[in-house]
């Protein structure tokens, strides 16, 4: 099962960087200055950091590992993003069938 929430923010690849380093304590992190790739205990998190926001898009095994790593990844985020107007993160879940691919989402979304 994969989720996927999208920061937008124009220091989208320090809070990642921030993100990446605070867990590489105790996790097998990678990072650049663009991505980075987290497993932890409930299933993985990987972030894009482009000029215009951050992409996180993680996976779990179930429904409730799911739903529990959008709530520990969103918390650790927005702790480093406080500066951010953004209070909470908006995940868009794909199921077994399908898997998200974060630009695709930008660049099929319409215009108000």
């Amino acid at each position: 099962m994969q989720s996927h929430a999208r920061l937008n923010t124009d220091k989208a690849a320090r809070y990642m960087i921030q993100l990446a380093k605070h867990w590489s304590h105790k996790f097998e992190v990678s990072f650049d200055d663009t991505s980075a790739l987290i497993p932890l205990p409930l299933g993985t998190c990987s972030m894009l950091a482009d000029p215009e926001g951050l992409d996180v898009t993680i996976e779990a095994a179930d429904l409730e590992a799911l739903a529990r790593l959008e709530d520990v990844v969103a918390a650790h985020l927005l702790r480093f993003a406080f500066r951010e107007p953004v209070k909470q993160l908006a995940w868009t879940r794909a199921w077994e069938a399908g898997r998200i691919d974060p630009p695709a989402l930008r660049i099929n979304r319409v215009a108000p």
